[in-house]
């Protein structure tokens, strides 16, 4: 009886056993099955946001800078931007997103890592329709999210040069300006590299896309000299106001995604960086415009316009890891200080920022990755996550400045040297004549209105 009795426990403990090992394995299989599934509605996300990224540049950078420029450089402008979309997506997809975001050098040890990813996402070789990246996303959705920010960074620099630029001398600019100076910054700051492991914050791209894009504006403005009609301290009157305020529109709306979107999910944090994106630019714009009533008498449309992109640009850094307070003291700060460039230090130094691509664009990414370094808090990023000055890691902030001045200098130096050797292969700036009479008819053979 007792043998019975002992047999039977042993049985009934195997089974007992084999029963908790067989759910152990289940949920193990389980878990693993979750993280390789794809999550539809992080992925509907991203495409939505990924469609909204394009609509900063098309139409919406077009329309923007098209309707500050007078009425004769119209097609110019869309043209120019016309060209860096068709290019760079192309550009994009054979080398850039290797380039950026591959980790076989990292993997293999190579050393050429802390410059490039790899080679062997080239042609997005080896991505398939189910291989997924992070939030469960088709990497090709991602490696598509990426390609709108290399396509809206080289947009923003012809604000800089617009009215007074060959179209040829242009497009060899811009096409070895996104492989020298974006894909490299791209890697080293999203993609595992220097900036990146060194805890640099940069959410949706102040370093990446404006300081880089703003500098590389200030350079090419510089070197490429002044409009002929040019008058410090006298602006000239665009053409079309009305443009301007549809294009900031589109840019306001496709913000969201731009901001939003660089979570890849459709979560808490995509819900902040909508909110700290909406609530910055609104400052901003109100900011500018009461700065605009102040100084020049009037509340100006163009001005309104101009302190809502300054807003947007301030908060791209921070969107992941700010919350409110952040979100109104960067709309306060940042459009105080690039009303000063603009108008102040701008027809002090005589340099010819056409459409303020510096001014906006440049200093609104050096403010917004600096504060960004003060205000980030982990009531956004999490127990573990940043956090800044004003929250007493001094630390981060170091870092902010480090990161923000080694997008300067290295955008600085490559635009300068590219500047250099177009310049000196086919030519740079327009002829006198053509810059007189517009560059729609004599680079283009058309007029923006019959």
């Amino acid at each position: 009886m007792i043998k019975k009795n002992t047999f039977g426990l042993v049985v009934a403990r195997v089974l007992a056993l084999a029963l908790i090992m067989c759910l152990f394995t289940t949920k193990i299989f389980a878990s693993e099955t979750v993280e390789a599934t794809l999550d539809s509605g992080n992925t509907a996300w991203m495409t939505v946001a990924t469609v909204l990224v394009l609509l900063m540049s098309i139409p919406g950078i077009a329309l923007f800078y098209g309707g500050l420029v007078r009425q004769k450089n119209m097609l110019s402008v869309i043209m120019q931007t016309m060209l860096i979309v068709g290019v760079v997506s192309i550009l994009w997809v054979a080398i850039g997103y290797t380039w950026a975001f591959d980790t076989s050098f990292q993997e293999s040890g190579n050393p050429l890592f802390c410059i490039m990813g790899g080679f062997d996402k080239a042609f997005l070789h080896g991505i398939t329709i189910n291989t997924l990246t992070d939030g469960n996303i088709p990497e090709i959705t991602f490696a598509m999210f990426q390609c709108m920010f290399a396509l809206i960074t080289p947009a923003l620099i012809l604000g800089a040069f617009a009215e007074r630029i060959k179209f040829k001398g242009y497009m060899i600019f811009i096409i070895l300006w996104v492989i020298i100076a974006y894909f490299p910054m791209a890697h080293w700051v999203w993609g595992g590299g220097f900036l990146q492991e060194m805890g640099a914050i940069d959410f949706a791209g102040g370093t990446v896309v404006h300081i880089n894009a703003g500098i590389s504006a200030l350079i090419m403005a510089i070197m490429i000299g002044k409009r002929e009609d040019y008058r410090a301290g006298h602006p000239i009157t665009p053409h079309n106001i009305t443009l301007v305020f549809l294009g900031t529109s589109l840019l306001w709306l496709g913000w969201f995604g731009f901001n939003a979107g660089s979570g890849l999910a459709a979560d808490g944090l995509a819900a902040n960086a909508f909110l700290v994106t909406h609530i910055a630019t609104a400052t901003a714009a109100v900011t500018w415009m009461i700065i605009d009533w102040i100084f020049n008498k009037k509340p100006t449309t163009v001005g309104a316009c101009t302190g809502a992109v300054a807003g947007l640009v301030a908060i791209t850094p921070a969107a992941g890891s700010v919350d409110l307070l952040g979100a109104f003291c960067i709309g306060i700060i940042t459009p105080i200080i690039c009303f000063f460039m603009v108008a102040v230090v701008k027809a002090k130094f005589k340099y010819d920022d056409a459409l303020d691509a510096f001014g906006v664009h440049g200093v609104g990414g050096i403010i917004g990755s600096i504060l960004t370094g003060v205000f980030a808090t982990r009531i956004i990023t999490g127990e573990m996550g940043e956090q800044g000055a004003l929250y007493g890691d001094w630390n981060q902030l170091g870092i902010q400045i480090v990161a923000t001045l080694v997008s300067i200098v290295y955008s600085a130096v490559v635009t300068f040297i590219l500047f250099k050797i177009v310049n000196a292969i086919v030519g740079i700036r327009v002829d006198k004549r053509v810059e007189e009479e517009g560059l729609d008819i004599y680079e283009h053979g058309e007029s923006a209105y019959n």
